[in-house]
């Protein structure tokens, strides 16, 4: 991820599973099992920097989601900017069950959008919710048939790829940075600024001299 957000030629990436049966059911459980407190310790900080830097890269980023994501897999698709799964998809933090509480995947929970009652439902049940459901908890953007993910997911990617790769990024930023802002005046300020840099850039002239002069 830290190579591929250096590389001009990528204007999008998507996160998808090998298999049709499951996303990402989060840790080997059997592998948590055998560690110390220290290896335990520096896996979660390694998933926690895959998490960041899907955040914090320059890229948007897309998760397609077939089968069921749960635990830290939820937490990848809640980590990605934009989420399109199957109607079969399941989503879920199922640490619970086995008396661990999904800690980690709750910051990226927290940091979603989902209203808290929903989600703490999930954390403090473990329960799995359906793709519909988890749609309108926001955890996912889009349902689509299981024969139609790939090529939506690829549609998608590719519309956002036609647009200016800096008003993507500019725009991917300062969304996130308006989280960080006190008050609506600062929000306000901070976009802004952003928006008189990115009418100076070169695209964005481009495209209003093109949309002005319709093209000629």
């Amino acid at each position: 991820l830290d190579s591929i957000s250096k590389d001009d030629s990528v204007r999008v990436i998507t996160v998808e599973a090998a298999g049709d049966r499951a996303f990402c059911a989060g840790h080997d459980l059997e592998e948590i099992h055998s560690q110390t407190k220290e290896e335990s310790t520096e896996l979660f900080k390694k998933c926690s920097d895959v998490m960041t830097t899907l955040r914090t890269m320059r890229q948007p980023s897309i998760a397609r989601v077939q089968g069921i994501a749960t635990a830290a897999g939820c937490q990848l698709v809640l980590s990605c900017d934009l989420a399109l799964c199957s109607a079969e998809a399941r989503f879920g933090m199922s640490g619970i069950r086995v008396g661990a509480f999904c800690s980690t995947p709750a910051v990226a929970l927290s940091r979603s959008g989902v209203p808290s009652k929903q989600a703490l439902q999930l954390l403090l049940t473990g329960d799995l919710v359906c793709a519909e459901t988890a749609l309108s908890y926001g955890i996912i953007g889009k349902v689509v048939d299981g024969e139609l993910l790939e090529e939506e997911t690829l549609s998608l990617a590719r519309k956002i790829a036609a647009n200016s790769p800096h008003g993507v990024q500019l725009g991917k930023q300062l969304y996130y940075q308006l989280d960080d802002c006190g008050t609506l005046e600062e929000a306000y300020a901070l976009a802004t600024d952003k928006m008189v840099c990115n009418l100076q850039h070169i695209d964005a002239k481009r495209g209003i001299h093109n949309f002005v002069t319709k093209g000629k």
